[in-house]
């Protein structure tokens, strides 16, 4: 099955005429064009990390090597771009980390539900030269180079029903992403998790068939989710945050020159696109509230009986992902 993914992913960049390869300049000198493909819509901070990425790539070696960035899984879902980045066909892929999971135990991390008060604490953290290290060395054993995180903000409920308290969360059937982890706290919160494809959630909401759904404000506003919502409650249950990948074999038959300049373009499109996020969560805050539906702010006691419920998931994470990236992660 695996094979017969990076072969149709293969396919459709043949016929698309994508596929990365070199040519001569006037002078002589190699130029190198490569694509990137993410499985995200074009306006999305996802879109600017990798179009920021690509153009400081495109600056920092005057030319010589150019990205296209492939949005909106033209060239695979989330799992198959993963496969054909591994197999080398993409070099580089743009993700959030929760696809990640099934191929690098170690992302597991980031599912730990209610660990951080601030998104600023967040990537303080995913900075840190030792975290960084720690998950570097994890996607190199999966076959990836690891070059940074970006990230959209948090992860916020959207629901019918009001949450004042802990207690609201209970009996709220509510679409989560197809994650074991994500599943279990959301039952943690005596709430009824529904895992559904998000194609599907829009008329989800429309006709009751869920209660309530979960995502950064960015997919809120960007699939128009709260007009079948009331309230946007600021569970901040996790960060959702996006990876920027490189195939591994690709990057180790780079000159040490042309790694290094993916490395800083990285750096660059990084703290762009947290800017940018920044400032589009922002206005997608007031495209809701304009909308009418209400944006609710969670108490400290009741964002502390969330943290309490997630024990469990702790635990279940504490099993398969790494003793020191787990502490770490945790302690910071």
């Amino acid at each position: 099955m695996r094979k017969k993914n990076i072969y149709a992913a293969a396919a459709v960049m043949a016929a698309a005429g994508i596929l990365a390869g070199c040519a001569s300049s006037g002078d002589g000198e190699q130029r190198y064009a490569y694509p990137l493909g993410t499985a995200s819509p074009e306006d999305t901070v996802t879109q600017i990390y990798a179009e920021r990425f690509a153009e400081e790539v495109d600056r920092l070696s005057e030319g010589r090597i150019k990205i296209t960035v492939y949005p909106n899984s033209v060239l695979g879902g989330d799992r198959e771009l993963l496969e054909s980045c591994y197999d080398g066909d993409i070099p580089f892929v743009v993700q959030n980390t929760a696809p990640q999971v099934n191929f690098i135990d170690d992302t597991a991390v980031f599912d730990m539900p209610c660990v951080f008060d601030s998104i600023e604490d967040v990537r303080d953290t995913v900075d840190q030269p030792e975290f960084m290290e720690l998950m570097q060395q994890s996607y190199r054993e999966a076959g990836f180079e690891l070059l940074g995180y970006a990230d959209q903000g948090f992860r916020v409920m959207s629901t019918n029903k009001k949450v004042d308290d802990f207690s609201d969360f209970k009996g709220q059937k509510i679409r989560t992403m197809e994650d074991p982890y994500q599943l279990k706290f959301w039952q943690q919160l005596v709430s009824n998790p529904t895992p559904m494809n998000f194609s599907e959630v829009y008329i989800g909401l429309q006709q009751h068939t869920i209660d309530a759904q979960e995502n950064p404000y960015e997919v809120i506003v960007s699939n128009r989710l709260y007009e079948q919502q009331d309230y946007i409650i600021e569970t901040n249950h996790v960060p959702h945050l996006i990876s920027l990948v490189v195939s591994e074999a690709f990057f180790k038959e780079l000159p040490a020159e042309d790694q290094q300049i993916l490395i800083q373009a990285e750096e660059t499109a990084k703290e762009y696109a947290r800017e940018q996020s920044d400032a589009r969560i922002q206005d997608k805050i007031q495209v809701i509230e304009d909308s009418g539906t209400q944006i609710v702010t969670l108490d400290d006691e009741t964002y502390e009986q969330m943290r309490e419920a997630s024990q469990p998931v702790y635990d279940e994470i504490a099993e398969v992902v790494s003793p020191e990236i787990y502490d770490f992660y945790m302690n910071e």
